[in-house]
């Protein structure tokens, strides 16, 4: 659907988005994740056409977005992180406005302007002023003008910004029912929203492509052991002796969390599973185990770890 190659963007001497290659396929959600000024907005608007690229090529369903715009965009519906509202227009002659501008066919114009404003649940509001809507219901009519004719790849840049958690999660549901019949890519600074909604995601960090991968692989990969997090009745000088002799514990941290109880963090080495030798252990030793939890790295762990010093290595 999408063909993303060698992209740069420059601004003078800054470098926005650099040498950029990617391929976005059918069907699927993709997300975009980068810190702030990574060139997440920046590829967007370049993909749209809202942009030209300083150098690189991009396709939309093989059409090249510079020198074939108008083929190109007929497949793009985009919100932007700001949407594009007419605020002296109320909802209903916007959608209409945003119809003609899309090219939707007359006869076919009143029942997408209604099926995109009852899916984003703005029908309610068709009848007001865009300027009095909450900052939440501009958002929606931004949504609702993007699904507007239900192009085959909807562009969504901070799609739940100013929603309180009840439209967050009737938008969340919203892209996954896009999803099952348009190719979807949605940027968010909200990690776990990311990993509810889509199918793979690209990590963008100082304009270059550090992570392309499904969620539950980049966990694979970046997973370094685990951590086992116990709580233990008996002194801290018990507890230690007793860990000290678990193979297979990389590092280890003990502290009392009162008179009785001592908490002890054990992280694992790699494909290592101590769990059943820990509680033996602990058993022998008459020290009752009162909870044991583990953890692995969350998709939070990994963006820090590739978006930090060591992300382009």
């Amino acid at each position: 659907m999408i063909e993303i190659t060698h992209l740069t963007k420059k601004y003078g001497n800054h470098v926005a988005v650099d040498d950029l290659s990617l391929t976005v396929e059918k069907g699927k959600i993709y997300g975009f994740l980068g810190p702030n000024g990574a060139g997440k907005s920046t590829t967007m608007n370049m993909i749209t056409g809202y942009l030209g690229a300083t150098s690189g090529e991009i396709k939309i369903n093989g059409f090249d977005i510079l020198k074939q715009p108008q083929e190109a965009k007929k497949s793009i519906g985009y919100l932007p992180e700001m949407p594009p509202l007419y605020v002296e227009m109320t909802v209903k002659e916007y959608m209409r406005f945003v119809a003609e501008l899309k090219q939707i066919p007359k006869s076919e114009r009143q029942e997408a302007v209604e099926k995109a404003m009852e899916m984003t649940g703005i029908t309610e509001m068709k009848e007001r002023l865009i300027r009095n809507l909450s900052k939440g219901y501009k958002q929606r009519v931004g949504m609702a003008q993007a699904i507007l004719g239900f192009p085959e790849i909807i562009i969504l840049d901070e799609p739940t910004v100013g929603l309180d958690p009840k439209q967050m999660i009737e938008v969340r549901e919203l892209i996954k029912k896009l999803g099952e019949d348009h190719t979807v890519i949605l940027s968010s600074h909200i990690l776990s929203e990311i990993s509810a909604v889509c199918d793979h995601i690209f990590i963008i960090s100082k304009g270059k492509l550090v992570a392309s991968d499904t969620t539950e692989n980049l966990t694979a990969k970046m997973q370094g052991g685990l951590e086992l997090t116990l709580e233990i009745k008996g002194a801290e000088e018990d507890v230690r002796r007793v860990a000290e002799n678990i193979s297979g514990v990389h590092s280890m941290q003990i502290e009392m969390e009162n008179e009785e109880i001592c908490k002890l963090i054990l992280e694992t080495e790699k494909d290592t599973d101590i769990r059943e030798q820990v509680f033996y252990a602990f058993a022998d030793a008459e020290l009752p185990i009162f909870g044991m939890s583990t953890s692995g790295k969350s998709l939070e762990d990994i963006f820090l770890t590739l978006t930090g010093e060591g992300g382009q290595q």
